[in-house]
């Protein structure tokens, strides 16, 4: 009896250990979830404006990608949007009636992910009342467009694809130029200079499906050859060995790629350590100037060949060369076309308002967005656009380079 009861008792004992061990572990998982989501809050945080007696705040939301492959890309367009934001708010607003007013920015991280966009547009909307909220990526835009009529909030589409305004969402501002512009000038220059043969490889995105449904038939009717024809999910993959082999084993003239400008880099680089001595097409959401930072190089001879969009800090606008250095002087960096163009469209946004006599009403800040546009100081034209059309599009010149010989050199488009 004795025995048994030992027996008993060391089992009995045994299952304490093991299920405290459970308890531990679940409460590591926990915590280490916590932590994560703690993290990813953490790098959304902005600070809150300073207000006096008498001010109101306006809620401007953001969903982008703050953490994973693409964080680089949305930290920066969410930089030019804090920029704008101090500014105003230091300078002390802006009135409507007497009322002043103070912008504040609350910004989310989506992960690149639209359905994390739609999420967070929801929770924007209903936690913050945002009568406008930005996503920089074509996927979150399409998500949210789903339902922000009925919802009543604008968005402020930071994407080139022509169908978020074709759409005719009566509340959607797409805030840079139109990318099937580039397909002509893209194709004739890279299939003169290297040869009709092309690969492709741009992100997985629905936007570099958008882009690969534009170029690559254009390609074909240039008289080129399509001879590889493939994506890459950047949000899963950073190893794109495998990828760029098969595509390199059908000798390409021309790769075609694009995405962040940090994995697209990182592909390009791959690329060239495999043999590749072709050109580049690089979507417009890649930046050269940010490419060769990326890879550690001093020139851009990694490049060479490549066609993309003109970096902003060698373009030449009225209001380009302050906001450069103000922005260099706030992060030690230089700042991309998508840090300048959300810091121009938050002016925009705040003269519709004023323009509209209103800071909550969607429908008519969209309808005085023009008149916005007009007010724009001069100094705050760090692109300059002659107009918004009336599906919402800024209708901004489109801006072409290439690396010839090691240098950025600009490309004169016809419009």
């Amino acid at each position: 009896m004795k025995k048994f009861r030992l027996l008993a008792f060391l089992m009995m004992l045994s299952f304490v250990f093991v299920l405290a061990g459970c308890m531990e572990g679940m409460s590591d998982d926990t915590s280490s979830e916590e932590d994560t989501e703690a993290e990813a809050e953490a790098d959304a945080e902005v600070e809150a404006p300073e207000t006096e007696e008498g001010d109101e705040v306006v809620n401007i939301g953001f969903s982008g990608p703050l953490s994973g492959p693409a964080a680089f890309y949305g930290e920066r367009s969410l930089n030019g949007m804090k920029l704008a934001v101090e500014e105003i708010n230091e300078s002390g607003g802006f009135e409507i009636d007497d009322q002043s007013y103070k912008l504040n920015l609350v910004p989310l991280d989506d992960k690149y992910l639209p359905n994390e966009t739609a999420a967070n547009a929801k929770r924007l909307v209903q936690e913050d009342q945002t009568p406008i909220i930005y996503s920089p990526h074509s996927g979150g835009i399409k998500a949210m467009q789903v339902f922000n009529e009925q919802e009543n909030f604008l968005i402020g589409a930071y994407t080139s694809e022509p169908g978020v305004t074709a759409e005719g969402n009566e509340l959607t501002v797409r805030i840079p130029p139109r990318y099937d512009g580039y397909m002509e000038p893209f194709t004739d220059y890279t299939m003169e200079r290297f040869g009709n043969k092309i690969a492709a490889l741009p992100t997985a995105s629905q936007y570099g499906k958008d882009w690969s449904e534009h170029l690559l038939p254009h390609w074909e009717e240039e008289g080129g050859e399509v001879v590889y024809d493939a994506s890459i999910d950047f949000s899963k993959e950073t190893d794109f060995f495998t990828t760029v082999t098969n595509a390199l084993e059908n000798d390409p003239d021309v790769l075609f790629i694009g995405g962040p400008s940090e994995p697209t880099a990182k592909l390009a680089k791959q690329a060239r350590e495999l043999g590749f001595e072709g050109g580049f097409i690089i979507m417009d959401q890649a930046k050269l100037d940010e490419m060769r930072k990326i890879v550690g190089e001093e020139t851009y001879d990694m490049f060479e060949g490549s066609v993309g969009v003109t970096p902003l800090v060698d373009s030449e606008y009225p209001g380009t060369d302050q906001f450069v250095e103000t922005y260099r002087e706030e992060h030690d960096e230089d700042p991309g076309s998508e840090a300048g163009f959300h810091y121009v469209s938050v002016y925009i946004f705040m003269e519709a308002m004023k323009a509209a006599g209103t800071v909550d009403d969607p429908t008519a800040i969209r309808s005085h967005i023009q008149a916005g546009l007009e007010q724009l100081p001069e100094d705050k034209e760090v692109y300059s656009i002659p107009e918004i059309g009336d599906d919402g599009g800024f209708k901004t010149g489109l801006s072409m380079a290439a690396v010839e010989d090691g240098e950025i050199v600009s490309i004169e488009v016809e419009e």
